[in-house]
């Protein structure tokens, strides 16, 4: 399975009452892969605000994706969770109604071994015949899928890529030693071109949201064989990679993609609890950052 270069950690759009809103779900789905230029799209996601979705809104957004893309990209389920038998059961449900492959981050809260986080992804990888995609984000687990791990759980044949939120050399060594099918991404926009540069095969990215065709860009000249074109673009952009996420404190994603968005026209809404709307000040900032 080939999921592109460049793939988008989709927003959860909210309406008014905050429920879903399906029109602007549609709506977004268009716009991020005629607009944007994203190749595949992640839904429910940490930027779709998954830990705030209940499994029936998460199948159903899994659903509606994969129908109003239409084969036009590819569709990841964010499936994972702290629970081996919760996972297995969503991911069984993500792949019933049709997605491309599934999203599993590592158990976060429980802090589980290297030899624990090898059985629950072994395990999940076992009820399913879709791709897998690892996710590695110890900021936000507090536990790190070491190299060595991820390299064993790339001998399963259907786990196929990681998104990785680690060190830059965690990225070299897993990609200098996976096998030939496996691809490993930054999760990190901010690193997106160095990881690309050291064996990345593309970037999972929330500034896509925004800039994604000025992404595919950056990534297409790299692989083109023009660096320094690649190197400008990185540059030009990496004030908003940071600031997407500092505005100018640290602020959870995606309250400011999400405000980003409503600046470009698109009514995905706000933020459910306990995530909280920007406040004056950063809405400022991020309509500065939009202009840069």
């Amino acid at each position: 399975m080939d999921f592109g270069r460049l793939i988008t950690a989709m927003v959860t759009p909210f309406n008014a009452q905050g429920e879903i809103h399906w029109e602007e779900t549609a709506r977004l789905i268009d716009y991020l892969i005629v607009d944007q230029k994203s190749e595949t799209l992640v839904i429910s996601g940490t930027t779709g605000e998954s830990p705030t979705l209940s499994d029936t809104e998460k199948v159903q957004l899994f659903e509606f994706a994969v129908k109003h893309a239409a084969g036009r990209c590819k569709i990841i389920a964010g499936t994972g969770s702290n629970n081996t038998a919760h996972s297995i059961h969503l991911t069984e449900e993500a792949e019933r109604v049709g997605v491309d492959g599934v999203l599993l981050v590592v158990p976060y809260y429980n802090k589980p071994s290297q030899e624990g986080m090898f059985r629950h992804f072994e395990a999940i990888a076992a009820a399913t015949t879709l791709p897998v995609m690892l996710y590695n984000v110890p900021g936000r687990t507090v536990a790190n899928l070491s190299a060595a791990t991820t390299l064993r759980l790339a001998q399963i044949p259907n786990i196929v890529a990681t998104k990785e939120c680690a060190s830059m050399e965690q990225v070299t060594l897993i990609a200098a030693g996976a096998p030939d099918h496996f691809r490993v991404y930054s999760g990190d926009d901010a690193a997106g071109l160095p990881a690309i540069a050291v064996g990345a095969h593309g970037i999972v990215s929330v500034a896509s949201h925004v800039v994604g065709a000025e992404m595919k860009n950056m990534i297409d000249a790299f692989y083109g064989g023009d660096p320094l074109q690649a190197r400008r673009i990185h540059q030009k952009l990496f004030p908003l990679f940071k600031g997407l996420f500092e505005c100018p404190e640290p602020l959870p994603n995606p309250v400011a993609v999400k405000y980003a968005l409503t600046l470009r026209g698109l009514d995905v809404g706000s933020v459910r609890l306990p995530l909280i709307p920007p406040t004056t000040e950063e809405q400022d900032y991020i309509k500065n950052l939009l202009q840069l």
